[in-house]
């Protein structure tokens, strides 16, 4: 499982050529690491007189995010889970009409599968972006680069994980079910990239003063 492999250790399977983890699993840990970063900014701000009156909110949105890190990690590892048999159903034979047919079957279900879970990390993503928007504006002034940070590592998990989805709603036979989650995908990244841009912007004005 992710969680109990080094950095070493992932980035060695990665760069490997078997197939997972891929972009996905990469997708899903640029999230856990924004989550991460959000929780450190969080570390930063409660105990502090400062932000004492923010502190019951702040510790709130940790909770959260220490909540989708978890569910990060996870989806991570279905992403590998929900691609091995993908990957190994590209092989199955098609000699007969009856192997074809099992061959479409087996495939459009686990092409739906490794649709859905980058789906679900796009999805994620954004409620993690909700948080840092909160983190932003009522964090420790010292962390507020690490935001910023947080918040592109959030981007990457929408912006990387819709590719996931892409690459495998086009090889569905079910036209119209690769739409829906088309069109669901398309909304989550229209979402999470404005939210994600608007964050990052009011973190570099206030990084260069203005």
């Amino acid at each position: 499982m992710t969680e109990q492999q080094t950095i070493e250790e992932f980035l060695s399977a990665l760069s490997s050529k078997q197939p997972v983890p891929g972009g996905g699993g990469a997708s899903a840990l640029a999230g856990a690491l924004g989550t991460a970063l959000g929780l450190m900014v969080g570390n930063l701000t409660v105990g502090k007189k400062k932000y004492a009156q923010a502190e019951e909110e702040v510790l709130s949105m940790m909770g959260r995010l220490a909540e989708m890190q978890k569910d990060m990690v996870r989806l991570a590892d279905e992403d590998g889970k929900v691609f091995a048999p993908l990957a190994a159903a590209y092989g199955l034979p098609s000699g007969t009409e009856e192997e074809k047919s099992y061959k479409v079957q087996v495939m459009e279900e686990n092409l739906l599968a490794a649709s859905l879970v980058p789906v679900r990390v796009m999805e994620s993503a954004v409620e993690i972006l909700d948080i840092l928007d909160v983190m932003e504006q009522k964090g420790s002034v010292m962390a507020v680069s690490d935001v910023g940070v947080a918040v592109q590592f959030a981007r990457t998990a929408v912006t990387g994980a819709v590719m996931n989805v892409y690459i495998n709603t086009k090889s569905m036979k079910d036209r119209q079910k690769a739409q829906e989650i088309n069109d669901r995908a398309a909304k989550t990244l229209e979402q999470g990239v404005k939210q994600a841009d608007t964050i990052y912007d009011r973190v570099l004005k206030r990084l260069k003063g203005n």
